[in-house]
């Protein structure tokens, strides 16, 4: 018998998108996903990376700021970046025709506009001719005007090989600051992790449609899908060190990712000259915490965080996801029953299977917190701009981090 689960149906798994279907069910057979994964700007294929490869270079009419953008290794070098970048001409928001181009217009304006902060000593006020389309271009994507996550790792790879596969080997960078295979590694890992992580992404509806239609059996194929998935990112992890060498991350790579949020270089923010009437902006900087992969894996297995500055930073850093994403993730956690079904079900086989995505989640970042301490927490911070206590983001990264694991592993049923 197939079950079709809509909005309206009582007793099914709800959308909260009115009038849309969001799965099918074979009693006989596995779930078959027919979640609206578009709206959520989710692919099949990729999760949470863009369905079409992005754009490298946008139209001739921003030649002049694209020559700045993709020639920032060389500019980092000279002794004029900022003059150069005040003399730009108008940034043409208008002519942005497509969501490609919107996309590559933020990479653009976001390392144009890091670079000009973190070159020499920061900066404390963004020229109008940067700040105006930063801003523009920002509103229109639904995230504040500094680099993030999305503009720093999804929207900015391509394929050496057009029809080969999104992972390390076949994917280089569109946009740096300044190049080499240290800066290249550390994004392009990032980009595969996410590519891995799509397995999982997308096994989410189908578990949360299990759990809530008492199907034990579903419910654990699902789950082991993901627990794979999550170990698959951790074996792209896990290559980190091969082409990414602590040292030089923290002094070349590491610099220009900053924000301008309890950084004691711009103990004030930014202003943004002819914006928010004058007054300076406050923005935490790009920060792996802004990938909504592990948040949304906690949303379904029903990991809960303390109410804690912790959890504050983690609500604050869904305002720098694009806002699709941040949709689902909000969708999971309302929808999921996973955690409940399991702990009331009396399943041995299916509580195994929970507690090995737990573990795997636990796992991916314990190596994450090992390699924070070895590639920052351990380095010798020699610029006040590049603090070695605080994140990018701002924050005590070594004690969020722990905190993190900790109540992953707190989690595990029966432990």
């Amino acid at each position: 018998m197939l079950l079709s689960g809509e909005e309206e149906s009582a007793g099914v798994a709800s959308s909260g998108i009115p009038g849309k279907r969001v799965w099918a069910f074979d009693g006989e057979g596995p779930i078959t996903i027919m979640v609206d994964l578009k709206k959520f700007d989710v692919s099949l294929e990729r999760g949470f990376l863009p369905d079409t490869d992005p754009l490298r270079r946008l139209p001739s009419a921003f030649d002049a700021w694209e020559e700045v953008a993709l020639n920032l290794p060389k500019l980092l070098m000279g002794s004029d970046l900022r003059g150069i970048v005040q003399r730009l001409p108008e940034f043409p928001v208008e002519k942005i025709a497509d969501e490609r181009e919107l996309r590559r217009a933020m990479v653009c304006l976001s390392y144009i506009g890091h670079a000009y902060v973190w070159t020499g000593d920061a900066a404390q006020t963004l020229p109008s001719v940067l700040a105006r389309p930063w801003v523009a271009v920002a509103e229109r994507m639904g995230r504040p005007p500094i680099l993030s996550y999305q503009s720093y790792a999804l929207d900015n790879w391509y394929r050496f090989d057009p029809a080969g596969p999104i992972e390390c080997g076949n994917i280089g960078l569109i946009q740096n600051f300044w190049g080499g295979a240290d800066e290249e590694w550390f994004i392009l890992i990032h980009v595969d992790i996410e590519f891995k992580a799509a397995r999982a992404i997308t096994a989410i509806p189908g578990a949360i449609a299990a759990a809530q239609s008492g199907d034990a059996a579903s419910l654990a194929s699902a789950l082991t899908q993901i627990a794979e998935s999550v170990d698959q990112m951790q074996a792209t992890m896990e290559r980190m060190p091969e082409w990414c060498d602590p040292y030089i991350y923290f002094h070349r790579v590491r610099p220009y990712i900053h924000g301008w949020k309890n950084n004691p270089a711009t103990p004030n923010g930014v202003v943004y000259e002819g914006e928010f009437g004058g007054q300076p902006q406050i923005l935490r900087g790009e920060t792996g915490a802004q990938s909504s992969i592990v948040p949304c894996l906690d949303g379904l297995l029903g990991v809960g965080h303390e109410n804690d500055p912790l959890k504050e930073y983690l609500m604050e850093m869904r305002t720098y996801k694009p806002p699709q994403h941040r949709a689902y993730l909000e969708w999971i956690e309302a929808n999921s029953g996973v955690r409940e079904f399991v702990t009331t079900r009396n399943d041995e086989g299916l509580t195994a299977v929970y507690n090995r995505c737990l573990e795997a989640v636990e796992k991916f970042r314990s190596l994450h917190l090992e390699y924070a301490a070895k590639y920052i927490f351990s380095q010798i911070q020699k610029d006040e701009k590049n603090p070695s206590q605080v994140g990018t983001g701002g924050t005590p990264f070594m004690v969020y981090l722990k905190k993190h694991r900790d109540e992953t592993g707190a989690h595990v049923v029966g432990s």
